[in-house]
């Protein structure tokens, strides 16, 4: 008699769940007018990012987010963007990560990081009507307003040290995981806003506070689950603070990540905008009471 693999047949509910929740998601932003791209999955160059390490694949790296060839897109006159695609990051596993995960990504010109905020708001709306998730004993309220808490404030409250302090000694990313996180959203989501400059990415400098960047995380029930921001559109500046970055990269003894040339040699034709990346895995999590990121997957690489 063939034995059935009861670790695949025990998730078909969830994954019932989530083939609906995206089916959700996708139905939102189609009645939004915005427009779903597939882009590249294996790319020449990612965006250099000192705690994100690409997976290589031969000269070629799998992309650990589509955001530069969206932005492309936006440059090329496209206006409202999404899409929903498998990303890779390497040495990424535990009970909130996996080294290939589900992303939705959306842009949008024209706008800055406090219309993704309400759309974030409304996104959820859409897929919990009843305004409130329930995930692992704790009870979120998800109905407006958010919790708006700057990264300054976060550290006062919440960490061991200031965030001066934490950036001074390059402890900034474990204090923030470690100390911070598992404290946001709670009982509201969390928008955790202002990150130091240093932290901006390719995000832009909020205008009139040169010591913070126009982004914000997404945080609910201690999950991080979104990154969004201003984009940055003056290419000198993102060269240099992709230079600054690879090195970094370098000095630390990472992979060498070649600069991505066509999307800089493309960014001045970019308008106004902004971009969110968000985590699926995590939101199916959240949205099935789901305590593993394992659980809401079909393969995880240990049964591959």
């Amino acid at each position: 008699m063939n034995e059935v693999n009861w670790a695949l047949a025990r998730k078909k509910q969830i994954l019932e769940k989530r083939a609906r929740i995206i089916q959700d998601i996708r139905a939102f932003f189609v009645a939004k007018d915005f427009l779903e791209i597939e882009t590249p999955h294996r790319i020449p160059a990612n965006a250099p990012e000192p705690h994100i390490d690409a997976v290589a694949s031969d000269s070629w790296f799998l992309q650990t987010s589509p955001e530069l060839a969206m932005k492309r897109l936006l440059a090329a006159g496209y206006e409202k963007l999404f899409q929903i695609c498998r990303v890779w990051r390497e040495g990424e596993r535990g009970r909130n990560h996996l080294p290939e995960f589900t992303m939705l990504e959306w842009y949008r010109s024209g706008i800055d990081y406090r219309a993704l905020m309400a759309e974030c708001v409304e996104l959820l709306a859409r897929l919990v009507p009843e305004g409130k998730i329930s995930w692992q004993e704790h009870s979120i309220d998800i109905t407006p307003v958010w919790e708006e808490l700057s990264v300054r404030q976060a550290f006062a409250r919440h960490a061991s040290i200031s965030l001066d302090e934490a950036l001074a000694s390059d402890r900034f990313e474990e204090i923030l995981s470690s100390e911070i996180e598992p404290n946001l959203g709670q009982h509201k989501p969390t928008l955790l806003v202002e990150y130091p400059a240093s932290l901006a990415a390719l995000a832009r400098i909020k205008p009139g506070a040169p010591r913070v960047a126009e982004r914000f995380e997404l945080y609910i029930a201690g999950l991080e689950l979104a990154n969004a921001f201003s984009e940055l559109i003056n290419p000198v500046e993102q060269r240099t603070r992709f230079e600054k970055d690879e090195e970094t990269r370098r000095t630390a003894g990472k992979l060498p990540c070649p600069l991505p040339e066509p999307f800089l040699a493309e960014l001045p034709a970019m308008p106004e905008a902004a971009g969110i990346a968000l985590g699926i895995d995590r939101l199916v999590m959240l949205l099935t009471d789901s305590p593993d990121i394992a659980d809401v997957v079909a393969f995880t690489p240990e049964i591959l």
